[in-house]
C-alpha cells in the first residue's frame, strides 16, 4: 500500500476522531489501529512517523505513541 494511500487513511480516521474530546479521540484513533491495522500497514506508518509525519494530521502524531510499533519484518 503506497505511503500516501497510509497517511490518508489515518488522517481520515483522525477527522472523525477528532469531534471528541482530545484524550478520547487519541485513544480512539490508536485502538482503531491496534484492532484493525495489519502489521505491514502499521510498519508503513511508522515510516511515515518516523520520517517526520508530514502530511499526517496532529492527532495522529499524538496517537503515534500509543500505537503499536510491529516487529521488524524477518530479512
Amino acid at each position: 500500500m503506497s505511503a500516501d494511500k497510509i497517511a490518508r487513511m489515518a488522517n481520515q480516521i483522525a477527522m472523525f476522531m477528532e469531534t471528541k474530546p482530545e484524550a478520547e479521540g487519541i485513544a480512539g484513533l490508536a485502538n482503531h489501529i491496534n484492532d484493525f491495522w495489519e502489521p505491514r500497514m502499521r510498519r508503513q506508518f511508522f515510516e511515515i512517523v518516523d520520517a517526520g509525519g508530514a502530511g499526517l494530521r496532529p492527532l495522529v502524531l499524538k496517537a503515534a505513541g500509543s500505537i503499536r510499533r510491529p516487529a521488524a519484518e524477518a530479512a
